[in-house]
């Protein structure tokens, strides 16, 4: 296979041409946020059978050539665990590329397990063992050692043998048509859109709070997303997620307090602490019936609870014979939703064709709810 490392603007409008009518192509990307809040771009690699090209963005003037092949329908972009992909597409572009096809997802469904690495699906489908020694190279440094870039090229040159092999596969079983909604779902705006109000439900700790404490874990989140997002810093450099839940457990309301909670950075305090406080204290404010609030769970009668059971062991049985982990398919909680007709992951994409329209087949028993 030929290697192309493109570097200057002719090569690129060249080979996107030579690109034009192609069905699909392999992606991948090479970035650092380590240092950031977005990631910062720093290699793109493409692959289709027969070439694989490295696209430098940081020598490139404007990669609009790439741009308009990469967002064409008519073009299928397969990727392997493609969310943080298309997250990079999405701050950079305001959207996320068109018809998205994840090795991971279709490895799932083909019985290979659950979020099987890039590496492993390799050695696994095609008996190659790919090297592990530039995990965690810097790719912001130029020139790009040689064998980097082969690292790099090797991220498509296989998914574009593994492409044909999965999709094949996919097809013989009937899994195809049943996983184009969840490709589709990858694209939704809405896991790649900075959510402020939203950015509390990460931290895992936040069950331990109750709901006032919880309002202001809300407000202080929001308050650290916009810092982050403003001034391009990771989330912990503005605030620490130990410090954030501290603040929400004590919700100090003046100077001396704050003072006090451990870890909170004396600069913080002295730059910050003055909007910390507005903020905690317009929180505490807040009517009950505005605390920001768990996913409801269910209600169920003692006959739901006995379905609920059933329906698991139904689950289990059916995704082992498929060669899939029955946890990837579902938990209690979605089998309760369900049960009692709430939304649901077995209502849709490759889990209502495993499993989840038979299920919702089955007669109607009496709500709890």
């Amino acid at each position: 296979m030929n290697d192309l490392y493109i570097v200057d603007q002719p090569a690129l409008v060249d080979f996107c041409a030579s690109l034009r009518g192609v069905p699909w192509l392999a992606l991948d990307t090479e970035f650092i946020r380590e240092q950031t809040y977005y990631p910062q771009l720093c290699l793109i690699q493409i692959a289709v059978p027969g070439q694989t090209a490295c696209i430098d963005p940081l020598a490139l003037p404007s990669l609009d050539p790439l741009l308009e092949l990469l967002y064409q329908p008519s073009v299928t972009k397969v990727l392997h665990a493609a969310h943080q992909d298309l997250e990079l597409f999405f701050h950079w572009c305001g959207t996320t590329p068109v018809s998205i096809f994840d090795t991971q997802l279709a490895a799932l469904v083909l019985g290979y397990g659950s979020q099987i690495g890039y590496a492993a699906l390799v050695q696994q489908e095609l008996g190659v063992e790919l090297s592990k020694a530039h995990t965690r190279a810097d790719w912001r440094r130029r020139p790009l050692a040689p064998e980097w870039l082969k690292y790099a090229a090797d991220d498509v040159r296989y998914l574009a043998q593994l492409y044909p092999k999965l999709r094949a596969a996919l097809q013989d079983h009937g899994w195809l048509e049943a996983l184009a909604e969840d490709f589709a779902a990858l694209r939704h705006p809405d896991r790649y859109r900075m959510q402020p109000q939203e950015a509390w439900r990460r931290l895992r700790e936040e069950r331990r709070l109750s709901g006032g404490q919880r309002a202001v874990l809300r407000a202080l989140a929001a308050w650290r997303e916009e810092q982050a997002s403003a001034s391009d810093r990771p989330r912990g450099w503005i605030l620490q997620d130990a410090v954030l839940l501290e603040l929400a457990r004590c919700m100090p309301s003046a100077d001396e307090q704050l003072q006090r909670i451990r870890g909170l950075p004396a600069a913080t305090l002295q730059r910050h602490g003055a909007v910390l406080l507005e903020r905690m204290a317009a929180a505490r404010a807040e009517s009950p019936a505005d605390w920001p609030t768990r996913p409801a769970r269910p209600r169920l009668t003692a006959t739901q609870v006995t379905r609920v059971a059933e329906w698991l062991a139904v689950i289990a049985t059916r995704a082992r014979a498929r060669g899939i982990a029955p946890q990837a398919v579902a938990d209690r909680h979605d089998v309760e939703n369900l049960v009692v007709g709430w939304d649901s992951p077995l209502s849709h994409g490759w889990r209502a064709a495993l499993i989840g329209r038979e299920l919702q087949a089955q007669p109607a028993i009496d709500s709890g709810v």
